[in-house]
Parts: structure tokens; C-alpha cells; sequence
């Protein structure tokens, strides 16, 4: 239970961390882009999906090596396994789509569960942040 809770607090403060250090430099240098003004918010869009993938790959990585490594959990269903399909779970967790063609069982399930929040927490951090750039850069009516 030790690893699990040490395994979860890291992915889950990793993806934090980035997910600010990502927004911060884009408030910084989002005004200072030499490209019309209504595109840096479009660029910015760009970078936090890209932002959202590393984290969603992060955790898909913490999937692998939780149940190939350290023994502590199953996903069972349509899974073989492989890093790809942890990464399909992940997907699948974070953005709280939550198909149900794999299902998580064991420590694994605690792991999923903190995703799934994290990723809600992010995801609306990420339209809030936006919806201030699109305010600053988009004409008014």
C-alpha cells in the first residue's frame, strides 16, 4: 500500500507541476509571440494539448510499470499489456470518458480513480486559462 500511495502522489504532483510550469510560461511569453494577435490563443491551445498528452503518458507510464514491475494491479478486458494499451487507459481516464473495455483492479484502481480527477482539475485549469487569453486577445463587440 506504501508503493501505491508514494506511486500515485508522484504522477499525480509530476502532472501538477507541469501542468503549471506549462501555463505560467505561456501567460509570460504568449504576449511577446511575434504572430497576429488572435493566433496566440490558438497557439496556446496547441501547447496545452500537447501538455495534457505528456501528463496522460505520464500516468500511462506509472499503469506499465505498476503492473509489470511491481505487482500491483491488473487491467483486465480488451488489454495486452503493452505500454500503448496503458496509454489507450489513460486516455481513456483522464478525460473521464471511462468506455469500461478495461477495468482496473487491484492498487490499480486507486491510481485510475486520482487520474480521473486530475485530469478534471487540469482540464478545466487549462478553459479557464484560455477564456482569460481569448479576453485579452480576441476583438470586443
Amino acid at each position: 500500500m506504501f508503493y501505491t500511495f508514494l506511486i500515485n502522489s508522484i504522477l499525480v504532483s509530476l502532472s501538477v507541476l507541469i501542468h503549471y510550469e506549462v501555463l505560467y510560461q505561456l501567460a509570460k511569453k504568449l504576449p511577446y509571440i511575434n504572430i497576429i494577435p488572435r493566433y496566440r490563443v490558438l497557439f496556446g491551445v496547441f501547447v496545452i494539448l500537447i501538455a495534457h498528452v505528456i501528463e496522460i503518458w505520464l500516468f500511462a507510464t506509472g499503469y506499465y510499470l505498476m503492473i509489470n514491475l511491481h505487482d500491483l494491479g491488473i487491467l483486465s478486458g480488451n488489454f495486452n499489456q503493452s505500454l500503448l494499451d496503458c496509454v489507450y487507459f489513460s486516455f481513456v481516464s483522464y478525460t473521464t470518458v471511462g468506455f469500461g473495455d478495461i477495468e482496473p483492479s487491484g492498487h490499480l484502481r486507486f491510481l485510475s480513480g486520482l487520474e480521473a480527477l486530475t485530469g478534471l482539475v487540469l482540464i478545466t485549469w487549462s478553459a479557464s486559462f484560455l477564456f482569460i487569453e481569448m479576453q485579452k486577445y480576441w476583438p470586443k463587440r
